[in-house]
This record gives C-alpha cells, structure tokens and sequence, in this order.
C-alpha cells in the first residue's frame, strides 16, 4: 500500500518523516569529538541553504555583483564539512570514506566550475540578475550543449 495512508494520498508523509526523525534518539560514536560530529551536517546545511539566496527575481531586484563567484565558494566549503564529520568520529574507517568523498567531490568541482566559467565569459560579469536576463531569448543550455550535459552529467554523479 505505501506511503498513501498518511493524509490525503500520502501528503502529510514528509511532515509524519521529519517528526519521526527529530523525536528519535540521537547515537553518538564513544570516542568521536561530540561538537564538530554533531555541527559538521548542521553547517553543510547551512551552506546549501545559503545558495538559494543566489536565485535572481525580478520583483526583489536585489544585486549581488559576485554571486557566481559566493556560489562556488560555498560549494566548495561543502567539502571541508565532509572532511570534518569523516575525522570527527574518531574512526580510520569513516577518515577514510570522508577523505574518498572529499577526493570526488573536488574532482567533480574542478570540472563544474570550468564550465561555469565558460558561461561567465559568455557573459562578461559575475552578476547571477545579468545570467537571468541573458537567458531570456536563448537558455545557456541550449546555447553550450555538449558543455550543458556535462554539467549535468558532473552534477548528479
């Protein structure tokens, strides 16, 4: 049956989820270092939030002249949080899985901010409001559409 009992056709299922998993009880390894294991995902999600600010809407017009470049930055700051929770737990196995994560993660960024650059040239500025107005008559994507599956495709990997 699934998810579908929980409201109309499962609609209250995220809300019932995010219940569950704050009233859970909270495990920590013995030996990890309790403030940086527990802060490291808090601020990773801190910094992906703090990427949306970034969204240009023409009613707000609110400029941020560098906000390719606060797009990469916090990106990248992702990276020292995995790193952070992998040598926090005080284990050889998660420092190790955390150093393999940080190691793809920036080879994967390395070859998004590349092509992200190449679209900054197409536009001259780092301004995200001028990315949105370039748009408006031909998408990037279309424009650079090997380069726009290989964004893509670095993306979800």
């Amino acid at each position: 049956k699934g998810p579908n009992k929980v409201g109309y056709m499962g609609i209250l299922q995220p809300f019932s989820d995010a219940i569950k998993l704050f009233t859970k009880e909270q495990i920590f390894p013995k030996y990890s270092n309790y403030i940086s294991y527990y802060f490291s995902p808090i601020i990773s999600f801190i910094l992906s939030l703090m990427v949306w600010m970034l969204i240009p809407y023409y009613f707000n017009m609110i400029s941020f002249n560098l906000g390719v470049l606060f797009f990469l930055c916090c990106t990248s700051m992702g990276v020292y949080t995995v790193m952070v929770a992998g040598w926090s737990s005080n284990s050889n196995y998660s420092l190790l899985g955390g150093l393999r994560a940080v190691a793809q993660t920036i080879s994967y960024e390395v070859s998004l901010a590349l092509i992200m650059l190449s679209s900054i040239m197409l536009i001259m500025d780092f301004n995200m409001m001028k990315f949105f107005i370039y748009q408006d008559l031909i998408w990037f994507f279309f424009l650079m559409l090997p380069l726009s599956m290989c964004w893509i495709s670095s993306s979800l990997a």
